[in-house]
């Protein structure tokens, strides 16, 4: 007892705690977060395709109303990020599956599977979008 309050007076050598400006963030750390946020953001897109599918069995002017809300610049933002969402956590589900299995785990692997995951979850919204807009004939906003 006697020497911990004698090294209280003077200042120890001890270890420091990293900060944000020392610490960088692994990217499997940062998929975690973001896998988490977009299981989040599922919530709110699930109220959205739950109040197109009332205004669908409400009738045509209710349908043309919605439907011309969510055709709007932010309404395709919206949509375009919920299906971002939706695909970005169904691929990050993917990469936990293979996790379950054991398999993965090397740091290499690790950070493959993170980054392959954000990339795939983007290349299938830029398709899915892409075949969307091609099909339609481009915008009408």
């Amino acid at each position: 007892m006697a020497e911990a309050n004698a090294t209280r007076g003077s200042r120890a050598a001890r270890p420091l705690s990293p900060h944000l400006q020392i610490y960088k963030m692994p990217i499997n750390m940062t998929m975690s977060i973001v896998h988490r946020i977009t299981g989040g953001a599922l919530y709110v897109g699930t109220v959205l395709v739950a109040c197109v599918l009332v205004a669908t069995a409400s009738g045509a002017d209710t349908f043309a109303s919605v439907t011309g809300l969510l055709g709007t610049w932010p309404g395709l933002i919206v949509l375009v990020g919920y299906t971002w969402a939706l695909l970005h956590h169904l691929v990050g589900g993917i990469r936990h599956f293979i996790w379950d299995t054991g398999r993965g785990y090397e740091h290499a692997t690790i950070d493959l599977l993170c980054w392959g995951s954000l990339a795939v979850s983007i290349a299938l919204t830029l398709a899915i979008w892409g075949y969307v807009l091609l099909s339609a004939g481009g915008l009408d906003v």
